[in-house]
This record gives C-alpha cells, sequence and structure tokens, in this order.
C-alpha cells in the first residue's frame, strides 16, 4: 500500500493510496466548508446544497446520475459535516472514469434548479422533522448549541424550517462560487488504481474548478450553558459537555483514551457501573468530538426519570474516581482499542478514503501510520488521569436533555 500525493497548480490536491490486492476504489471529493462557514441567515445552506449536486447537472438529470453510478454496480453519496462537505464514489477499478467525471460534474456543472430546489426543501423539511422526532439525536444538537452558543459552530447542520424554505437558487449558486474552489478541494481516492493516471483524470475533469482564496471561518469559543426540552417521553434522553481538544493539540490521544476508558466501551468505567452493576440505563457513554481549533468531551445517557437521582452521583463519583489514576489493566485496554481502531480503519476503502482526505484537510499532510500509533503509545497514565482532572475542575458544564425535564435537578446544582 502506497500512498502520494500531488497538488495542481490550482491548488487543488490529490491523495491516493494503491492497493493491488482489491477489486474497488472508493474516491472522495472534500470540500473544505461546512455548516461552521454559515452565516445564521445561511443555516443549513451547505447541507441543502450537498442535496442539490445530485439533482441534475449541464449534461445530466438526477435520473441519469443515479442511472450512470449504478448501471456499473457502484454507488454515489455525500454527507456534510460542520468542517467539511464530501462527496464520494465506490466503484470497481475499471470504472474509476466514470466515477471521477461524475464527481466532477456535481461539483462544478450543477444547475441548481429553481423547481427541483423547491421539491427539495420539502425532502430536507422532512429529514429535519425526522431529527426532531428522535430524541437521542436531537439532544446532541441542543448540547453543541449551548457548548458554542451565537456561534455557527453551535448551529445544527441541516438549519430549521425557516431558513430553508428562505433559500433560493442564486443563494446556492453563491455560496458554491464562494467555498467550491481549487484550494479548498481534496480529492482522496483508495483501491486498485495508479496514482499518476489518477492525477490526470482529475486534472482532466476538474480543471474549470474556480481559484481564489476565502475567508476562514470564526474562531470557536467554548461558552457553556443548559438547554432542557420537556417532552412526553419514557426516557429521560441527558448529555453532559466540557470544552475538548482540537485535532492538533497535543493533548488529543490523551483525550481519546480517557473517553474510552471513562464510557468508550463494554469494559468501560461507565458501562460497568451505570447499566451492567447497577441497570440506570440501557445506553450510556462518553465521545469526544475535534475540530481543527477547538473540540467537545461528551456524556450521553437514556435513563427513566425516577432513576436521575440515582444516577447523577454515580456519573459525577466516575469522573472524580479517574483523577486519581486508572489502573494498568484499563490503560493497557483503552491503548489497544485506539490503536486497533485505527489499524482496522485502513482495512477498508472508504474509511481509509475519509482518513486520507480529512488529514489533508485538517494538518496539509498525511500521517503515517507509524506516526499515529507512536503518538498512541506516547501517552502515559499520568496524562489520562490530568485530562480528568481539567475536566472535573473546567467548573464551565454544558447540560442538555430531552424529556421530563423536571428530573433534571441533580445535574443543575452544580
Amino acid at each position: 500500500m502506497t500512498v502520494r500525493t500531488t497538488t495542481l497548480d490550482s491548488g487543488l490536491r490529490i491523495v491516493s493510496e494503491s492497493r493491488r490486492t482489491v477489486e474497488t476504489v472508493t474516491i472522495g471529493v472534500w470540500v473544505d466548508v461546512g455548516a461552521r462557514f454559515e452565516t445564521l441567515e445561511q443555516n443549513g445552506l451547505t447541507h441543502c446544497l450537498e442535496h442539490m449536486l445530485f439533482k441534475g447537472t449541464q449534461s445530466r438529470s438526477a435520473r441519469d446520475i443515479a442511472f450512470e453510478i449504478e448501471s456499473v454496480g457502484g454507488h454515489m453519496n455525500a454527507y456534510t459535516s460542520r468542517d467539511n462537505t464530501t462527496y464520494y464514489a465506490r466503484v470497481l477499478k475499471g470504472d474509476i472514469s466514470l466515477a471521477i467525471d461524475l464527481l466532477a460534474d456535481l461539483v462544478i456543472d450543477s444547475v441548481c434548479d429553481e423547481e427541483e430546489l423547491e421539491r427539495e426543501k420539502d425532502v430536507i423539511l422532512q429529514e429535519i422533522g425526522q431529527t426532531l422526532d428522535t430524541p437521542d439525536d436531537i439532544v446532541f444538537d441542543h448540547l453543541q448549541h449551548v457548548a458554542f452558543k451565537d456561534q455557527a459552530i453551535g448551529r445544527t447542520i441541516l438549519g430549521d424550517a425557516e431558513t430553508v424554505r428562505s433559500f433560493k437558487r442564486d443563494d446556492l449558486l453563491a455560496f458554491l462560487e464562494t467555498h467550491y474552489l481549487a484550494s479548498n478541494i481534496v480529492v482522496s481516492a483508495v483501491g486498485n488504481l495508479d496514482h499518476d493516471d489518477l492525477v490526470d483524470m482529475v486534472a482532466e475533469k476538474f480543471a474549470r474548478l474556480s481559484t481564489g482564496v476565502r475567508e476562514k471561518p470564526e474562531t470557536a469559543k467554548y461558552v457553556g450553558g443548559i438547554h432542557l426540552q420537556d417532552r412526553k417521553l419514557e426516557q429521560l434522553h441527558l448529555t453532559l459537555g466540557w470544552p475538548g481538544v482540537s485535532y492538533s493539540d497535543d493533548r488529543y490521544y490523551a483525550h481519546q483514551i480517557y473517553s474510552t476508558v471513562l464510557g468508550g466501551g463494554m469494559s468501560s468505567r461507565l458501562f460497568q457501573e451505570v447499566r451492567e452493576h447497577r441497570g440506570l440505563a440501557y445506553s450510556v457513554y462518553s465521545f469526544s468530538s475535534s475540530h481543527a481549533d477547538t473540540g467537545l468531551f461528551g456524556i450521553y445517557a437514556g435513563t427513566s426519570p425516577e432513576l436521575i437521582d440515582e444516577l447523577a452521583p454515580v456519573l459525577k463519583a466516575e469522573m472524580a474516581a479517574l483523577v486519581e489514576g486508572l489502573t494498568e489493566q484499563e490503560f493497557l485496554v483503552a491503548s489497544a482499542q485506539l490503536k486497533a481502531g485505527l489499524l482496522m480503519a485502513l482495512e477498508a476503502t472508504t474509511s481509509r478514503m475519509e482518513q486520507l482526505g480529512r488529514q489533508l484537510l485538517v494538518f496539509d499532510r498525511v500521517i503515517p501510520v507509524d506516526e499515529m500509533i507512536g503518538n498512541v503509545e506516547s501517552v502515559e497514565p499520568s496524562d489520562v488521569a490530568s485530562v480528568a482532572r481539567t475536566m472535573l475542575e473546567s467548573g464551565k458544564t454544558s447540560v442538555a436533555a430531552v424529556g421530563d425535564s423536571g428530573a433534571m435537578t441533580p445535574f443543575l446544582s452544580d
């Protein structure tokens, strides 16, 4: 497996990993723009644009796009995050040229037809409604909102009904022209391919991309706060959050190990104590999410409202206990989980394509696997205890819950 990178004169970057033992190729177009680049009035526009690029180009209808990729047994999809937008296709090795042609057509020649836009707005409103109806989804949007209040990074990726209904074709085209620039795009490909051939195809198909430099998003600032949504539900879905770390922070891997020990799996402290020993929740876990300039660490639990009084001190006690340190077994298990996750991600072409694309956008380089493993192995138990202490002493807990908000008193007293 050989990783190579090339930067075209336009600024577009290409990264690939050749694997001659597989029969497929996954190709992703990573655009360095996500929901955090939007103004308040634009909230949801990046995601709407992602939808609309599949709705027809100068030379293909939406049906043509679907038919062409599926006629060779491939598939295409896309997703929007707060940091970037990704369009990708997976095809057999002989169909890489078609995949690149289709992806370039979407990014460069989409027409964003006004009638199609009105129909797609209804689809997105259904998507928003589905999320609102899923409490263990929407609670994370609430947590992000209070953690980064009044900032683009704190807003929902989907937007709301009011903003989505307001979008016009010219809004989409202006956003496309401003952000879909060659220097903001990485083409990442993994599978049975030749890098030089890939570069030639991408250079040809993406030659008409606009060049230039756009403004960077505002620097995120963790704020913290409380959001309680009172709903008649059998369970109370609660999340707690604290300032996390960016991808480039020296404490990144210590945070990952801390999260794994606290609530990252079936052997974690939260799972064992909250679910297995006390039966206080069916689902309980911790997470550590990062961005280029900030991050968010959190805990999620779904439980019955009448169990909150018992659950609250258990969560607090487990966080406090980690300040005193972790056992050697816990440390070794968490390190092994983290290393295994990194190595397992190498095996699937799609997950590896995502890894390479994200690294090039965030770090402007591909991080060697040995370096990533070395970073994990360099973490000491004392580093994890230091992270635990920082969490406990930050004094900036964010709280978000959906369900019987009256039961949340034990989490609002600190």
